[in-house]
């Protein structure tokens, strides 16, 4: 019986470089290879390579939840990644391991950068250990020992106040580097070191980094000051896609995309559709794939929201409103927009008023509605705007 090998790919990077493909092509070698994959510009970068038949895009979750499934059903189970240098990577893979419930089920190994010269197999747990050096010479990547899991995270309670302070160190950053929380941008890293601080669940500082007050406004929910708990929340630095895809013509060749959940019946990819389901996409575009399902328009609040959504959403023909008021953190390094798309350029800071106005009154306080008349729609939304206008993009 062919050994059952599970693979867990974690970004867009190693799809883009083509490394994915390669350690495909190298497992099925040893046996059965399952792959899945989380995060949206990773599920991009999956189709834009044409690998949507051999990796699974169709659910959303961390790569620590998708190994332990994998563990009820392969004999090993690897973590694929490529990190900005090897020690981002270890880290990266020792926080993983470090989530998993019952880590000792299966041999779980770490394949980190296997196209770079610093490319490494680790081990994430003791059973690995009577694998992979096999693993290492079928893949070609040298075996390397693990680091001692270190927790970023740091709770204490002050004393005078008795206010629950917490300290949330970020490694393997580079200055300039923008820094996410819950997949907004917060600030701006000025030093390799980094450390987010908040109080009683509402961020007061970043040590090594400047706070973006606008981000803050955004990831505490605006007057509603919705708190924020810093040891659950997804927090990296850089850019949502660091990386170009390799196969640019990959895409176009693919007999048919994989669209989970997606309604897109006679959809000729040009804007022309009259009726359907609208999907307001606010602060929120890594999770667009899960949000649009079955929209034939989506409203897009933000500048990086409109570039990242509507470059995902490009890969299905679905047309956009861009709601953007030149707040741009480029977040992204190569965008696309679907044809019968409305870019709006507002006046600074007038993104969110619209984008508030377009859910309370076209979408009755909801993030999706179906309507009849989406030209009719699209002015109403114009309507909204037009006190703000500077500039307007068809596409």
């Amino acid at each position: 019986m062919r050994m059952k090998i599970s693979l867990v790919i974690h970004g867009p990077e190693v799809i883009d470089s083509g490394e994915a493909k390669i350690i495909l092509e190298k497992l099925s070698c040893l046996g059965e290879v399952k792959a899945e994959l989380g995060g949206t510009m990773g599920k991009a970068a999956v189709l834009d390579a044409g690998l949507e038949k051999t990796i699974d895009i169709t659910r959303h979750l961390k790569p620590s939840v998708c190994i332990e499934e994998f563990f009820e059903t392969s004999d090993l189970v690897c973590l694929l990644n490529r990190g900005k240098t090897l020690e981002t990577g270890m880290i990266f893979g020792s926080k993983v391991a470090s989530r998993i419930k019952e880590p000792e089920k299966k041999p779980l190994i770490q394949i980190e950068s296997p196209g770079n010269s610093f490319g490494r197999l680790i081990p994430l747990n003791k059973k690995a250990a009577s694998c992979v050096e096999k693993l290492s010479r079928k893949l070609g990547v040298p075996a390397e020992n693990p680091i001692p899991f270190h927790n970023p995270v740091f709770i204490e309670t002050c004393p005078k106040t008795g206010k629950t302070r917490i300290t949330r160190e970020i490694s393997g950053v580079l200055p300039g580097e923008n820094i996410f929380v819950n997949g907004i941008v917060i600030g701006k890293a000025l030093s390799p070191e980094i450390r987010i601080i908040s109080e009683n669940g509402f961020i007061t500082a970043i040590e090594g980094g400047e706070i973006k007050d606008h981000g803050l406004e955004k990831i505490h929910n605006y007057e509603k000051r919705g708190p924020v708990d810093l040891t659950k929340a997804w927090i990296k630095s850089g850019d949502i896609r660091r990386s170009i895809s390799l196969f640019p013509d990959a895409r176009k060749q693919s007999d048919s995309a994989q669209k989970p959940d997606f309604s897109y019946r006679n959809r000729a990819g040009n804007g022309s559709i009259t009726s359907g389901k609208v999907v307001l996409i606010d602060h929120d575009a890594e999770k667009s794939f899960e949000l649009a399902a079955g929209a034939e328009l989506v409203v897009t609040v933000g500048d990086d929201t409109t570039a990242i959504a509507g470059d995902i959403l490009f890969r299905f023909g679905i047309p956009i409103i861009g709601i953007t008021d030149g707040d741009c953190d480029n977040v992204i390094c190569e965008t696309k927009t679907s044809p019968g798309s409305i870019i709006l350029r507002l006046s600074q800071g007038s993104d969110d008023i619209v984008g508030r106005k377009t859910k309370q009154e076209l979408l009755k306080g909801q993030n999706s509605a179906v309507f009849k008349n989406l030209p009719a729609f699209k002015e109403n939304v114009l309507k909204l705007a037009e006190p703000f206008i500077e500039a307007v993009s068809e596409y």
